[in-house]
């Protein structure tokens, strides 16, 4: 898309497509995301949101049982209860109608083409397809895709989608009311509404009302650095800003990797911020977010005054920022899926893209030959918590909160110098703040920085990435007063592109299937 003209938005948009159709257990126009873009002649950022949204018919116990109770996390996530109404198909429109350069049906060629003619399945793909195939009996739309013989596809074998392919071509040709509306939406209706698991009503007017909208983005200053993210009901920009605000007065940088004292610091800041996040997030068209609060100068001082320099905290409670409402704390259940691509041009653009079916294949249910998403499982699975609701808690036409973390990084003269993000449901937040830290305070490369270790966190232990520096400081953690607990922290899968003297350059994950290419 770059080579032919086309702009970051126009190459961006190209690279959802097409995941739609070689990543469909991660992210696609089934789903939803939120787009980041720098433009250069405005010299300015931009945020969508084409987060999916709950359809009218939704009740407030969705996912409780006939006993009141909430249902197990996994009984919720599959069929009909969790699929939200996509909202990819209008971000593409609201981000290409502003920013693109090439023509809308030349952006949907490659998933055409790869949808017609099949990809081979990746060893990722297949194991993701073999760990899920046990759930699908009866889901006959998604065999035909991803069964050959009677049994799940392996790694090396081809995977084609006739289907997809119809339904990329007559959006292409129709354009974004074409997904909206008539025979698609038809069918993603009835996918869900008649759903052999879990069917739960959605109609075309659910789809047909749908909108992306146009979010301010959050900006704060880091250091000499102004850092830009996604506002809710994206709880990422306001969650890894609060991380970075705490361990600002630090010198991280003297501290370096090797110390374990940096990662204490990291780990207290993380727990505290987290849980901010779910007492105050959530759709801000349906609850007050106090987002200035949580990002106050003097509150954030107030929270990093929690982090001790020499010894953990026996517990982590939200604060009350500035503006805040009274409010009741619950977690919400996010699964680790997702998909996050970068796009710079030789214009200046800068776009920003995380995507998300939920998943692994979200939903489980195809509808026209695509993943349907399974976002609504991002919700507070329990509406009341202590007799008071809960912010994140279901409702018709509301947005669930996400962690979806897309950022980009500005120098002190104003240009961007960086954009990451991240794939991996709650743990999207660590990911992109480790490496905003690798990058910004130890002087890392793009590549290095993706590649540095995880942290993460559950329950009552910090959890350390296994098989990388940072297991062996588990013991130095322990004394801090930590409980420590070595794992995988899987899956990893942010990706990143950044300035350097000759030029943007891309990074992966190399945990991932991820790729860049410079051009």
């Amino acid at each position: 898309m770059l080579r032919q003209g086309g702009t970051a938005a126009d190459a961006a948009l190209a690279m959802m497509l097409a995941l739609t159709v070689v990543e469909p257990a991660s992210s696609g126009i089934g789903g939803g995301g939120f787009f980041m873009y720098h433009d250069s002649k405005a010299d300015d950022v931009a945020t969508i949101d084409g987060r999916e949204t709950a359809p009218a018919a939704l009740r407030e116990d969705r996912f409780l049982g006939l006993d009141g109770k909430v249902k197990d996390f996994p009984e919720g996530i599959i069929g009909g209860y969790s699929v939200g109404v996509p909202g990819n198909i209008a971000l593409m429109a609201k981000a290409h109608a502003r920013w693109g350069n090439l023509p809308w049906e030349k952006l949907f060629q490659p998933a055409i083409t790869l949808a017609e003619k099949g990809y081979v399945a990746t060893p990722r793909l297949a194991g993701t397809i073999a760990k899920m195939a046990p759930r699908w009996d009866g889901l006959d739309a998604t065999k035909a895709v991803y069964f050959q013989d009677g049994r799940p596809k392996v790694a090396g074998e081809v995977i084609r989608n006739p289907a997809l392919a119809k339904t990329l071509r007559r959006i292409a040709r129709k354009g974004p009311r074409a997904f909206y509306t008539g025979q698609i939406a038809k069918k993603i209706a009835s996918a869900v509404s008649n759903a052999p698991l879990n069917a739960a009503p959605m109609t075309v007017a659910d789809l047909a009302t749908y909108e992306a909208k146009e979010r301010p983005p959050v900006c704060v200053l880091y250091r000499v650095y102004r850092l830009c993210g996604m506002g809710p009901p994206s709880s990422g920009a306001t969650t890894v800003f609060q991380i970075l605000g705490m361990v600002e007065r630090f010198d991280l940088k003297a501290l370096g990797p090797e110390n374990p004292q940096a990662w204490h610091l990291i780990a207290e800041a993380m727990q505290l911020a987290y849980a901010d996040r779910e007492k105050y997030l959530a759709d801000p068209d349906y609850v007050a977010v106090p987002v200035p609060g949580l990002l106050d100068e003097a509150y954030i001082a107030s929270r990093s005054a929690l982090v001790s320099e020499n010894k953990a905290r026996s517990s982590y409670a939200a604060g009350t920022p500035p503006g805040a409402e009274p409010r009741t704390a619950a977690l919400s259940g996010e699964v680790t899926g997702t998909t996050h691509f970068v796009a710079a041009d030789r214009f200046g653009n800068v776009a920003n893209m995380t995507s998300t079916v939920q998943g692994p294949f979200g939903s489980q249910l195809v509808a026209a030959g695509m993943i349907l998403n399974n976002e609504l499982s991002d919700f507070s699975f329990a509406p009341i918590k202590d007799g008071a609701p809960v912010a994140n808690r279901p409702q018709p036409g509301k947005r669930p909160l996400s962690s979806m973390s897309p950022t980009i990084v500005y120098s002190s003269d104003g240009k961007p110098i960086f954009a990451v993000g991240a794939a991996g449901g709650k743990r999207i937040i660590m990911q992109v703040a480790k490496t905003l830290i690798a990058h910004l305070d130890w002087g890392m490369n793009a590549q290095a920085a993706l590649a540095a270790p995880n942290i993460y966190f559950d329950g009552d232990a910090l959890l350390l990435e296994r098989g990388t520096p940072l297991e062996a400081q588990a013991e130095a953690l322990v004394q801090f007063g930590h409980v420590v607990r070595v794992t995988a922290i899987t899956p990893s899968k942010a990706n990143a592109v950044e300035q350097t003297t000759a030029g943007w350059v891309g990074a992966a994950d190399p945990r991932s299937d991820g790729a860049w290419l410079n051009d």
